[in-house]
């Protein structure tokens, strides 16, 4: 696997190496082994997927402490626009996003630490994503902040038009109101 650093630390593209011929493809998607080495040591706990059409913008999410998780996204159909946001207080990226257009023929993974929120927006017709987490779901620990807060700058490639979000997504508060409840010394892992 190849690993991408980005602008902020901890956040990470993740290539597999694919091995291709006239039959179709291989890769391998998760070595636990290489991923320790590479990135570091994550306990994946529970692994998700989600169906999602065009326009669906889903996030920006996170759990709150004790619940914290760390993720490793994918679009195994599709394509999506993927995007982390810092929301460690006292970070020196505070508010600042990572995006990454994760597809079915690019492969690539995300790698979303704790202290980000999380959120993606289908950029095709579907879209099959996938995501491990090092902590299961806790309901009560939900968390989130408005996926449409112009002030995070991020280009979600979908007209707000044509977005479709849930009733909870429409209701988590902007970054200016919004108190996180990370700061600069949280365990980016488990």
């Amino acid at each position: 696997m190849n690993i991408i650093k980005t602008a902020i630390e901890g956040v990470l593209i993740i290539e597999p190496k694919i091995f291709e011929d006239a039959r179709g493809y291989f890769f391998e998607s998760f070595s636990q082994r290489e991923f320790d080495e590479k990135v570091g040591r994550v306990n994946f706990v529970q692994d998700n997927e989600s169906k999602s059409s065009y326009g669906v913008m889903r996030g920006l999410h996170f759990q709150r402490p004790p619940f914290t998780q760390s993720k490793l996204v994918r679009c195994v159909k599709g394509a999506v626009l993927d995007v982390a946001v810092d929301i460690r207080k006292g970070s020196s990226t505070y508010g600042q996003h990572v995006a990454v257009e994760l597809t079915e023929d690019n492969h690539r993974q995300f790698f979303v630490p704790r202290g980000f929120a999380h959120g993606f927006a289908v950029l095709s017709e579907t879209a099959v994503f996938q995501y491990k987490c090092d902590e299961f779901y806790h309901p009560e620990a939900d968390g989130g902040i408005s996926i449409l807060d112009d002030s995070l700058g991020i280009d979600w490639r979908i007209p707000t038009e044509k977005a479709l979000l849930s009733e909870k997504d429409t209701k988590h508060a902007m970054l200016k109101d919004f108190e996180s409840p990370f700061d600069i010394n949280v365990n980016l892992y488990k």
